[in-house]
């Protein structure tokens, strides 16, 4: 037998297993976060911004992501009613930015401060509701302003904070 032959039929043998042992799974993509059976329905409400600076975009799109998130990651069905199984909310608490570092009596760092209030009730189960503060930190270079931080920057915070809100949800870290 060819070497060839032998890494070819290796290879058939290798894809085999694999699409064997994936059939077999308990789980699927869709099944990455532990939810109880009898859940079956989410909703996400608009976002809201009560910081003291607004940042227009933050909350539409932390909503879009979150929802998206959540429906490429779970089985959940997304509803726009009262009776959803799990009932996301919440709204940003902070948004500054602050200066870090001063050399020779010169700004030469600043850091982005961005709360999240998470309200999440699970109507279900009323003891696995809860309330959490998230918190994020992004430190940028005082040559910059913060709307061209931001300029750069906002796909990053949003896809930070969607993380944080699937986490606390479903892996409750």
């Amino acid at each position: 037998m060819s070497i060839f032959k032998f890494i070819k039929l290796f290879c058939v043998l290798a894809f085999i297993t694999c699409l064997c042992s994936y059939s077999s799974c308990k789980y699927g993509f869709k099944d990455v976060a532990p939810i109880p059976a009898e859940v079956k329905t989410f909703r996400v409400v608009t976002f809201q911004n009560k910081a003291q600076y607004v940042n227009p975009q933050l909350s539409p799109q932390l909503t879009e992501k979150t929802k998206q998130k959540i429906i490429n990651t779970t089985r959940l069905r997304q509803v726009n009613t009262d009776d959803a199984h799990y009932d996301i909310s919440g709204y940003f608490t902070q948004y500054y930015s602050t200066t870090v570092a001063i050399t020779n009596n010169n700004t030469t760092g600043n850091r982005l401060n961005v709360g999240f209030h998470l309200i999440f009730k699970d109507n279900i189960d009323p003891k696995k509701s809860q309330e959490v503060d998230l918190v994020r930190t992004y430190g940028y270079s005082a040559q910059q302003s913060l709307n061209q931080f931001e300029a750069g920057k906002t796909n990053d915070i949003i896809a930070d904070l969607t993380d944080d809100i699937f986490n606390k949800i479903f892996s409750n870290w």
